[in-house]
């Protein structure tokens, strides 16, 4: 293949062109018997250069050429050098807009190539131009090799269903054929039923919206209550240690009061001590009465000391307890509230990259809408304005020739006209002259009769009237003179009036002339508004094709919606297991701070109980009874 990469390269330098680097990339990484093209937007000079190299037996079987932004010329010339390939098998030439030239092109290809056994024309405007598409058939009903060919989605009309229906009857090797032909009735349809489910998701979108910021609302005011429920259990747990503290102050008073009685009860047993030693030496007999009462209030004094020693260490143990457990109980409440004020961070975070989610869902969807709206507009306005010109134009044409017309029917019944009066002025020149040539010819016959009756009445007397006969026969040879220059002038008339009237014959050969020019004119004129309309037609079949590519965009803005509509509704799922699983912490949360309010309780309860169990076990009812 890296032959195959320098052909091009020089190919395309010969012919005064860079090579495409996309290309010579495809190429370098061709894998063998394989050429794969697809959506690198091929220019002409390529297209040459492919169809020169492919006119060579290169060893490729699946050449693929789909979205390449194929010019009518450049897939001409690769089509072209396809002709002649035995080798390749699989044709692909998806979604190139190939119109009337790529279709006869295709129709050569499948007349000369007998190897390609599928063709994928998919996408593509074959059967927008009706003859174009009819040549196309034509070949596919003599081609005996092809077996699988797909023209899905070529705006193919009833005539070139046609068309190809007579060509699968002829053609007895195509095995598996896809199309599709959508009507405009159908697209319309689909169009409003678009539309309507648009129209119904965005109203869904909105009514989740909606739900979904009342659920947010609810929540935060579930999260502000349940913030000051906290507030108001941290304060009253800090009302309870108050109290507890200000009931160990007591018990502190208390156990300090204790002390002092005790310290003064050892001064009263020392001072009690001191006046048994002084009166020792009075009381002799009772000394060791005395001595042993003294030993057993010692004793027993010890044991009380050692008693209320070890009670006052117990007490002072458990008040260190107490003091330690406390400082763990504010401990554990400070961590709380840190964890409550980062669980309250995060759902400020939360909530706030929730509505900045949702605004740019919103702002996403608002655009996505307006475009959608924007190109609707667009091609419903490009449509009215297309349809009000095309109108206006058939309009202006048909005023046109209905004007054309009209004044030609004037013309024809001017000439008409002119013709009939000629008619009668000839005829009337003709009358004249047969008159005048009457009137000559019963003159020359009154003055043969007179001269008739002249020679009759004077037959006898002609020697006598010899003279008067010369005489009359000058006047007769006069007047026959006159009679006959009278009949020349008038044969000359005639001449004339032959004349005139054959110039007439010809003026009216020539108007009769001139009005079937006219008429050729007239069928020239409007067999050129028929051409015109014929164009006008195809261009507007072409602005309709365009219109369909914008319907088919506006198809693809609107499954475009639906994704995001369903991006945005997986979003939302995904915000309300993020709330579910918060509103879950928060259930812990408060599970937790229930137990700890409850061990709390406990621990206080166990504390004023063993406060109480010390109060009522102190060693003040015992000294009491001895003082």
């Amino acid at each position: 293949m890296e032959e195959f990469q320098h052909s091009y390269s020089r190919l395309c330098k010969e012919s005064g062109s860079e090579p495409q680097e996309t290309v010579l990339q495809q190429l370098q990484e061709l894998p063998r018997g394989r050429l794969d093209l697809a959506t690198q937007s091929l220019t002409v000079d390529t297209c040459r250069a492919l169809g020169k190299l492919l006119q060579k037996e290169v060893l490729l079987t699946e050449l693929i050429l789909s979205d390449c932004m194929l010019s009518e010329e450049g897939a001409a010339l690769l089509l072209q050098g396809l002709c002649a390939h035995t080798v390749v098998r699989f044709l692909d030439l998806k979604g190139n807009n190939l119109q009337a030239a790529g279709a006869e092109a295709l129709g050569q290809l499948l007349r000369q190539n007998k190897s390609i056994q599928s063709l994928t024309l998919e996408w593509n405007n074959l059967g927008t131009w009706e003859d174009a598409f009819a040549t196309f058939c034509g070949a596919l009903a003599g081609n005996g090799t092809l077996r699988q060919l797909d023209l899905r989605n070529n705006q193919i009309s009833h005539k070139g269903a046609e068309e190809l229906a007579l060509a699968l009857t002829c053609n007895a090797s195509l095995q598996q054929l896809e199309q599709a032909m959508d009507h405009n009735q159908e697209r319309q349809t689909t169009s409003r039923e678009n539309q309507a489910r648009t129209h119904v998701l965005s109203k869904e979108v909105k009514h989740l919206q909606e739900e979904k910021s009342r659920q947010f609302l609810d929540l935060m005011e579930t999260i502000d209550k349940q913030r000051k429920e906290m507030a108001r259990s941290s304060r009253a747990s800090a009302a309870c240690v108050g109290q507890l503290q200000e009931a160990l102050n007591e018990r502190h008073s208390i156990i300090n009061a204790l002390k002092a009685k005790l310290q003064m009860a050892e001064a009263a047993l020392a001072l009690s001590e001191q006046k048994a030693q002084g009166l020792g030496e009075l009381l002799a007999t009772a000394e060791q009465e005395q001595r042993n009462l003294a030993q057993r209030q010692a004793k027993e004094h010890r044991m009380e000391q050692q008693e209320a020693a070890e009670r006052e260490f117990k007490l002072l143990r458990d008040l260190s307890a107490a003091n330690e457990k406390n400082l763990l109980l504010q401990n554990q409440v400070d961590e709380l509230e840190r964890k409550v004020r980062a669980q309250q961070e995060q759902l400020f975070l939360a909530r706030q990259e929730l509505s900045n989610t949702t605004a740019e869902l919103k702002m996403r969807a608002n655009q996505a809408e307006e475009r959608l709206e924007l190109e609707k507009k667009r091609s419903r306005q490009s449509l009215e304005d297309l349809e009000q010109l095309r109108a206006k134009e058939v309009e202006h044409m048909t005023r046109h020739l209905e004007e054309s017309e009209r004044a030609m029917q004037e013309r024809v019944q001017r000439l008409e006209a002119s013709r009939l009066s000629l008619e009668e002025e000839l005829s009337r020149v003709k009358a004249a002259a047969l008159s005048e040539r009457g009137q000559a010819e019963e003159e020359l016959i009154k003055a043969k009769n007179q001269v008739r009756l002249e020679e009759r009445q004077h037959l006898a007397h002609l020697e006598e009237k010899l003279r008067l006969q010369a005489q009359a026969r000058d006047e007769a040879q006069s007047a026959c003179l006159q009679q006959r220059q009278t009949v020349a002038e008038a044969q000359a008339r005639a001449s004339q009036l032959g004349l005139q009237v054959e110039g007439l014959r010809r003026r009216l050969e020539e108007l009769q002339q001139e009005l079937s020019n006219k008429d050729q004119e007239k069928v020239a004129e409007v067999t050129r508004v028929r051409v015109e309309l014929h164009e006008q037609n195809g261009r507007l079949q072409a602005e309709l094709t365009a219109q369909e590519a914008l319907k088919e965009k506006v198809a693809a803005l609107e499954r475009r919606l639906k994704v995001i509509a369903g991006d945005h509704r997986e979003a939302l799922l995904d915000r309300e297991s993020e709330n579910a699983s918060l509103r879950e912490k928060l259930r812990l949360k408060e599970a937790e701070i229930a137990r700890i309010r409850e061990e709390e309780a406990q621990r206080a309860g166990f504390l004023q109980n063993a406060v109480l169990a010390y109060v009522q076990g102190s060693p003040l009812r015992a000294v009491n009874p001895q003082k």
